[in-house]
């Protein structure tokens, strides 16, 4: 665990395209159920890795598939699509949250970004009747994306690290930023997590994406999301600790 008091993280964003209207994002959290749905959207709408984040100051993790590694922190998009996706490897700790979210946002400001959606699963007692998906929204992203539709609001409770950073910036600028939430299990991936997020992104962005092959695409990352969040137990003293009630 890093000790801010010691070393501030350092933060930077390196992309070679303008940034899309839209940014979703899926991080190293709760079940891994973010980080597995946009992992899927990647695969699911074909788009191209055209930036990454790379930091300064935090345990390094470099991930590698077939014998050739890559930035931990990836943005895709493609050239037809309104839709840049963020997907973070690298567990972000609470204490450094605040940079990590400054560093993207300042990267936001410049490309005319509209909103910032986050996919998350969340660690809160529920029964089967909650198996859903919940949101936390800005006044502007709600009534642009979210009136009138599917996705009821979480009822109460806080957001922390990346997540509450990246809200109270919406709070004081016209970006929209939503966190959309859904109650995980512990093992990692929890597909059905992830599934229902993908399904959440489907009704309100509307991208053609179906979301039953989930469940083999899970499978077959299965055993490399369950090291990764074998890496995240020994952090979890600083681990994100987002806490809702239904």
């Amino acid at each position: 665990m890093i000790d801010p008091a010691q070393t501030r993280p350092d933060f930077s964003v390196s992309h070679d395209a303008e940034p899309s209207g839209t940014i979703l994002a899926g991080f190293s959290t709760f079940g891994l159920a973010g980080l597995t749905a946009v992992d899927f959207l990647i695969d699911h709408l074909d788009l191209e890795q055209h930036g990454h984040v790379t930091v300064e100051g935090l345990p390094a993790i470099t991930p590698f598939t077939d014998g050739r590694p890559r930035h931990p922190t990836r943005l895709y998009s493609r050239a037809d699509l309104d839709v840049t996706v963020l997907v973070g490897e690298l567990f972000v700790p609470v204490s450094v949250g605040r940079a990590f979210a400054d560093a993207v946002l300042d990267w936001t400001e410049g490309g005319g970004v509209e909103e910032v959606a986050v996919l998350a699963g969340v660690p809160v007692p529920h029964g089967p009747d909650a198996h859903r998906t919940f949101h936390i929204a800005t006044e502007d992203y709600y009534e642009r994306r979210l009136a009138g539709g599917e996705i009821p609001p979480m009822g109460s409770g806080f957001l922390d690290g990346v997540n509450a950073a990246l809200m109270a910036r919406g709070l004081g600028s016209p970006l929209g930023v939503c966190v959309y939430v859904t109650p995980v299990h512990a093992q990692a991936p929890d597909v059905d997590a992830a599934i229902r997020l993908v399904e959440a992104v489907e009704t309100v962005y509307s991208l053609g994406i179906d979301p039953a092959p989930l469940a083999g695409f899970a499978e077959r990352v299965r055993r490399y999301y369950a090291d990764l969040a074998a890496r995240m137990e020994t952090q979890e003293t600083d681990t994100p600790e987002d806490r809702m009630y239904m």
